[in-house]
């Protein structure tokens, strides 16, 4: 009797070890499949806070920089930001891929928060323009990581949708910010608008300070890391994202400089209502366009986002109403949501392993070129002549065809 006891016994525990196996295999398959997890929760809001701290001052900056007798300058306001935040991308990726995502973060979050404080000190124009260089720092390190960080934190084949949500997230904080920014300088100050800038940057820092790292081998930063030689600036196998991103990004550069003018001279007395507008479309489709790269193929999807752009920058040159620029507003907003969460991941797409910081810098660099020779081209050609700017939307709209006949040209030799 013992002797079949015991393999009775030994029947069920052999059934029971086997059952547990297979409960663990399934519940790792599920949490593999998860999306939205505290991670990726936690890093979209601290994206969200991030981006509403330096946008909330973009719609004011221009008539702040003319009181200082900085008119002529106007053009800088987007330009030497984005010139530091591409200068940086280099060194944000090394550091991405090295001693992690979470410090690479805080930094640029960091310098939001400085720099909000700096703003009603250094009033002089040179003073001014100073601080944007050095306010660019925090876009050449947060959003490289931030979005690194999200591929690492998603499954891969949710990987456009993912890109998609963290889009929303950022694009919410670009939509709340000018609106509140705007809101905050016609019922407060200057100042009050500068400290807001730097409260936002607390709450992405407080955010971002609790998530836990995601770069399993991290080095300890030491100086001779931001020693970076030719091959580590740019990601050879990423260009193709990366110069669809720069071609698309020039007419941004545009928005981000004549919008403000555009807009009051339509009849808008709040200058971020644009923004209101072009975010709650971007957001309408960012998901669903991501989706739709996971299924169908990135550069499909991108050619669609790029056409759509290049009709609202015709429609915006075009149409010189409230309504008419309203419109404008909501259709390049469907345009960049449905264009950026594919460039993302096909970025990632094209990565080589272990080098998807290098990759996303690599991008945004690319990013940063286009919107800041937007910005400056168009604020040098602008010169405070509203009649200029038509001009300046045509022009920024035949530079994204030429991003649709690229990736037309450039099809069956890249991924897709």
């Amino acid at each position: 009797m013992s002797f079949f006891k015991q393999k009775r016994c030994d029947f069920f525990a052999i059934k029971l070890r086997n059952s547990m196996k297979i409960g663990i295999q399934q519940g790792t398959k599920l949490e593999g499949e998860r999306m939205f997890t505290p991670k990726f929760v936690m890093v979209c809001m601290g994206s969200l806070f991030f981006s509403a701290s330096f946008n909330m001052l973009i719609p004011e900056l221009p008539a702040y920089l003319s009181s200082l007798g900085g008119a002529e300058y106007i053009g800088l306001i987007i330009a030497l930001f984005t010139f530091t935040a591409g200068v940086s991308r280099p060194f944000s990726g090394i550091l991405t891929d090295t001693i992690g995502r979470k410090p690479v973060m805080l930094f640029g979050a960091f310098v939001c928060l400085i720099c909000g404080f700096f703003y009603p000190i250094l009033t002089s124009v040179s003073g001014f323009l100073l601080l944007r260089l050095a306010h660019g720092f925090s876009t050449g390190f947060t959003p490289t990581a931030a979005s690194t960080f999200v591929s690492d934190v998603v499954p891969h084949k949710r990987l456009g949708e993912a890109m998609g949500i963290h889009g929303i997230a950022f694009s919410t904080g670009m939509a709340i910010g000018p609106a509140l920014g705007s809101f905050i300088k016609l019922h407060f100050s200057y100042d009050v608008l500068f400290y807001s800038s730097s409260a936002m940057a607390l709450l992405a820092l407080l955010l971002i300070f609790n998530l836990e790292e995601t770069l399993p081998q991290r080095k300890e930063f030491n100086w001779s890391l931001l020693k970076v030689s030719r091959k580590d600036i740019i990601a050879p196998e990423a260009m193709p994202a990366a110069i669809v991103n720069f071609l698309a990004y020039i007419g941004f550069g545009v928005v981000l400089t004549l919008i403000p003018d555009w807009t009051e001279a339509v009849g808008f007395t709040n200058k971020g209502m644009f923004f209101i507008v072009f975010t709650i479309s971007s957001l309408l489709v960012r998901v669903v366009a991501g989706k739709l790269s996971d299924r169908h193929g990135r550069t499909k999807v991108i050619m669609v986002g790029v056409i759509l752009l290049i009709f609202a920058q015709f429609w915006m040159g075009y149409i010189n109403t409230p309504t008419g620029l309203m419109v404008g507003a909501g259709i390049y907003g469907l345009a960049m949501g449905v264009a950026t969460p594919a460039i993302y991941a096909w970025t990632i797409d094209l990565s080589l392993p272990g080098q998807k910081g290098k990759a996303m810098a690599t991008m945004y660099i690319a990013m940063e070129a286009g919107i800041g020779l937007g910005a400056l081209l168009s604020g040098w050609y602008y010169q405070e002549s509203i009649s200029r700017i038509p001009h300046t939307f045509y022009a920024s709209a035949i530079l994204a065809l030429i991003g649709v006949v690229y990736i037309l040209f450039r099809k069956g030799k890249i991924a897709n």
